[in-house]
């Protein structure tokens, strides 16, 4: 009998293998896994960026009932709305404009033009203007008014046939712009047109020939400079022309206005000053107005100007050189880098990936040579000096602008107060022309020299005064104080200290920086022996001694050549001491400067520290709003940071991009601090973004404070209605090279013009309860290279100290902010005042040493001499070298990121807490005693609901976890069930290995 074949295995029926099926699960289930960890953590790291895109929240703030009849309306807008806040701002944009502009020429009284004048505009600026520039002071000027519009609105009648063809050349030919920290993107095309296509439209000339206005633009922007040489960028640049020069397509312009037209008029659409002596000296050039960048409607101001409705009493707020290669800032104004320095510092992915520009090891450097000897410091001494001729060397000098107009100006008063005082100038302005017209009273003072010691300019700014409107033959009276310890001189060298030198100090009234007023008598104030400002003897308006901080810095100068030194310039002997560019020997850093480049050690900090832990976390009734009105060593403030943990508190000091963090548990609301200084404006939310005002540098030529302070106070109405507490504004670094690519942020090559204009900006939005975050904290005159790991920068400290620190001082000491607080349980308002709120530090070194991490700066001078109690924000910080543990060790409090990478290394230590702590207080102050805390009284509840996305990133986690957590069991279970299943391709019953 035969045997039953038997059937071969069905293989394809076998289940699969656990080392399979395994092999298949794992990674699904890793993937998912990862995905949803990865996800949750980058969501924690940056939560600050998501919630500025997608919202953060909301926290509802409850009264008690005691308190439901309280005014905590503590700061009011004086408009009902937006729209009239707008309307009003617009109007004053124009006020600004009008009163900035300067008329630099006016040949045979050229301008104004007659009423309906037919013109025809010339030049690419008039049909593609420069309203700002880029980067983070930018704003939104699509609605803004052009300059074609301006003329029109004046009712001048436009050559359109020209106009269409240099829009259309504008449109396909962009001019060059500076990308934020990426030289490589940037350009630096003037992109004027070619004269030759005005050919076919030049027929039109003679119906527009009342005159030809050309516009001369030059742009601006963050994170870089302009540049120094056009080479490769203008077929026509000749070597060493640079971008501040005419290039030969607007000369070629020029050539075709005087050609054309009996009347040119040039507007210099620029908020940097350019090369004019070309223009200035030609006949053919009639009439010259300095514009700046207008904002949104101030060129309606240069048609006002133009036919004649306004007369123009803008002053120039830096001095217009003839060359500016024989500038002393010229050859120590760009790139440097030690040749011997690799620097590195610790870098995560995360940082790696958020940073916007790329990582490197160079250590950038750039020298201050000049001393105090630039912009029309350096030109006046130079010529008193006889090293120069000013006239060949000089355009415009700094104060400088014509008028419609003639004054007349006498001294009726003045009055002399002791090294403690004042002197008081009272000075009565008469109009003795034929229009109504504004005039600018300025005062300098020479104190006295002697060749080999202090250095000291000829002439400096000590105060000045705008008058009010002045019909012809009326009259207006000026008072201007100078401060008798302003006159000192810092002595770094010797007394280490402030010095008031024995001898005369010549006070003059001038209407420029180089011309004295005619028949008005210069004032002499004569000090009888030296004055030293030192120990207890102090200036009055510091709070402690003032003594050398920077000896660190100083130390690389010399007074006589000699190597590795920077040789200081001295006006004992400009020929052997002016500037040259970094020799080899200044390319290599010693050991000092090494050390300022490493990595801050906080491991040392911390064991070098001996005081006690901070207690955290401690329950207490207090929310910050009872801190209101208080002193900020109350009690009551350290019983409130004692009840903080230290998670709230870094997560308040972590998360600072134009905002501060709410803490839920002391009821603190969330504020919110855009940029910039020529209006709101937020990369991130444009809904805030305000009315664009002109640049700071044509804010400046106004020279009037009062300005200042208006638009201070339309800003903080603006702020009220869009719950804007802080300002990232305004800006007072100084012009100290005309290539700055920043300029349109800063007021002025002058300190005290600087902070004065602060002064009344800040005071002006003040008393809406803003507080102003003053950038940047301090030398950041220079873009290059300005970011990775921050650029060295080199002064003595006379130089930082009487010029560069100067304007920041002014703000320190003359910022106020009125509080109105609550002040008994029957909800008495009363009244007191706190200072300076906020101060931004700067992405450079002062020195080897992070400004933002240097103790000198941020607390011995800032906090102990000046007496500064707000908070100090970094500048944004996506750079390792900016160390948020020792930010908050030298003074620097809240880090301007979204905390996608910046973390304190250490949050544990004694060290560290105190630190933690103090840097919350300093924020808290301010915070409390801002428009920030309008509704709350005194027993303030609060209660915080998340954002939608925050909920569904819950559901999405939670979700994803639920489904892991089945797949786990799944897997499982089939494991368990498949445990003996024979493998396949193994014997059989042969048990499975998988």
């Amino acid at each position: 009998m035969n045997a039953r074949p038997q059937k071969k295995p069905d293989r394809t029926k076998m289940p699969m293998s656990n080392r399979r099926y395994l092999s298949i699960w794992v990674p699904v289930l890793a993937t998912v896994t990862a995905v949803g960890v990865v996800a949750n953590v980058g969501l924690v790291v940056g939560g600050g960026w998501v919630a500025s895109q997608l919202g953060s929240g909301t926290y509802t703030f409850t009264n008690t009932e005691e308190s439901a009849g309280w005014d905590t309306e503590y700061h009011t807008s004086e408009f009902a709305d937006m729209d009239a806040v707008d309307a009003a701002a617009q109007d004053l944009v124009e006020q600004i404009a009008a009163g900035g502009i300067v008329l630099a020429k006016n040949q045979d009284a050229a301008l104004p033009l007659a009423p309906g004048a037919r013109v025809t505009m010339l030049g690419r600026a008039a049909a593609d203007p420069v309203f700002g520039g880029s980067g983070s002071g930018s704003v939104d000027t699509n609605s803004a008014v052009t300059a074609r519009g301006g003329l029109e609105q004046a009712g001048f009648q436009i050559n359109e046939q020209v106009y269409d063809v240099i829009s259309a050349f504008a449109d396909d030919n962009p001019r060059g712009h500076i990308e934020m920290d990426n030289p490589e993107a940037s350009t630096y095309y003037i992109g004027e047109l070619p004269v030759g296509e005005y050919e076919a439209v030049a027929g039109s000339f003679a119906d527009y020939s009342d005159a030809a206005v050309v516009h001369i633009g030059r742009p601006g922007g963050e994170g870089g400079d302009l540049t120094q040489d056009m080479t490769g960028w203008d077929d026509a640049a000749a070597p060493g022309q640079h971008q501040l020069e005419l290039n030969q397509d607007e000369r070629d312009l020029i050539a075709l206005a005087t050609e054309s037209f009996d009347t040119v008029v040039v507007v210099v659409n620029s908020s940097t000053s350019i090369e004019m002596g070309l223009l200035q000296d030609d006949p053919g050039v009639d009439a010259i107005l300095l514009a700046g960048s207008p904002g949104a409607t101030g060129f309606n101001a240069l048609g006002t100007i133009l036919n004649g409705e306004v007369n123009p009493s803008g002053r120039t707020a830096d001095i217009w050189a003839a060359d500016f290669t024989q500038d002393p800032t010229y050859v120590n104004f760009g790139e440097f880098e030690y040749e011997n320095l690799d620097v590195s510092y610790p870098v995560s992915a995360v940082e790696r990936a958020t940073s916007n520009a790329t990582l490197t090891s160079d250590a950038p450097f750039v020298i201050y040579a000049e001393g105090i000897y630039f912009g029309y410091r350096y030109y006046e001494t130079a010529a008193a000096e006889g090293f120069i001729d000013y006239d060949e060397a000089v355009v415009y000098p700094f104060g400088f602008g014509l008028s419609y107009t003639d004054f007349e100006w006498e001294v009726t008063d003045t009055q002399a107060g002791d090294v403690d005082g004042q002197v008081t100038v009272t000075v009565q302005v008469t109009n003795t022309g034929d229009v109504a017209g504004k005039d600018v009273v300025e005062l300098y003072y020479t104190a006295p020299y002697t060749p080999g010691g202090i250095e000291k300019s000829e002439v400096v700014l000590g105060g000045f005064a705008k008058t009010d409107l002045i019909e012809p033959g009326g009259s207006d009276t000026v008072t201007i104080e100078v401060a008798v310890e302003d006159m000192a001189s810092y002595d770094h060298l010797g007394h280490r200290a402030y010095v008031l030198e024995a001898g005369d100090y010549l006070l003059t009234l001038r209407t420029d920086s180089n011309t004295v007023a005619a028949g008005v008598e210069p004032i002499t104030y004569t000090v009888d022996s030296d004055v030293v400002f030192s120990g207890g003897d102090h200036r009055s308006s510091d709070l402690t001694e003032v003594t050398n901080r920077f000896d660190d810095v100083s130390e690389q100068f010399s007074s006589e050549p000699e190597e590795g030194k920077i040789l200081m310039m001295s006006r004992a002997d400009f020929a052997g001491t002016f500037p040259t560019a970094p020799t080899p020997d200044l390319l290599v850093a010693d050991e000092s400067v090494a050390a300022g480049f490493a990595p801050w050690d906080h491991e040392a900090a911390a064991e070098a520290f001996d005081g006690p832990m901070p207690a955290t976390g401690e329950r207490s009734d207090l929310t910050l709003i009872d801190m209101r009105g208080l002193a900020k060593d109350d009690p009551q403030w350290a019983e409130l940071l004692d009840s903080l943990t230290v998670g709230e508190m870094t997560d308040l000091l972590l998360n600072g991009a134009y905002q501060t963090a709410a803490i839920e548990s002391i009821a603190k609301p969330q504020t919110l601090e855009p940029d910039g200084p020529a209006g709101f404006s937020s990369f991130i939310n444009s809904s805030i973004n305000g009315v664009a005002y002109p640049s700071q540098y044509l804010i400046a030529q106004t020279w009037d404070v009062e300005l200042g302070a208006q638009m201070g106070r339309m800003l903080g109405d603006e702020a009220i209605h869009k719950d804007i507490n802080g300002w990232y504004a305004p800006g007072v670094n100084l012009h100290r090279s005309p290539f700055g690519g920043r300029n349109f942020e800063y007021y002025s090559e002058d300190p005290h013009l600087s902070g004065a204009m602060l002064v009344a900006v800040a005071n002006g939005i003040a008393e809406r309860g803003v507080y102003t975050l003053v950038k940047h904290y301090a030398m950041n005159e220079q873009e290059t290279n300005r970011v990775n790991n921050g650029i060295a920068t080199w002064a003595t400290e006379q130089t930082i100290r009487e010029i560069y620190l100067k304007p920041f001082e002014m703000g320190v000491k003359g910022i106020s902010m009125v509080v109105p607080y609550v002040a008994d349980e029957d909800g008495t308002i009363a009244e007191t005042t706190i200072g300076a709120g906020g101060m931004m530090s700067s992405f450079n070194r002062i020195g080897a040493t992070w400004a933002g991490g240097s103790p000198a700066l941020m607390s011995d001078v800032l906090r102990d001499e000046w007496g500064f109690e707000g908070f100090v924000i970094s500048d944004f910080n996506l750079y390792p070298y900016m160390n948020p543990n020792e930010g908050i060790s030298a003074g620097t409090d809240l880090t301007l990121t979204f905390q996608p990478s910046k973390s304190f290394a250490d949050t544990s230590s004694a060290k560290a807490v105190t630190d933690i702590r103090e840097a919350t207080h300093h924020i808290l102050y301010t915070v409390a005693n801002s428009n920030a805390m309008n509704g709350l009284a005194p027993g303030a509840t609060v209660t915080y609901t998340p954002p939608t996305w925050v909920y569904i990133q819950i559901v999405t986690s939670v979700l994803l976890g639920l489904l892991v957590l089945a797949g786990v069991v799944m897997v499982v279970r089939r494991v368990r069930r498949h445990r003996n299943l024979p493998v396949v391709g193994s014997g059989a019953g042969a048990p499975d290995a998988g």
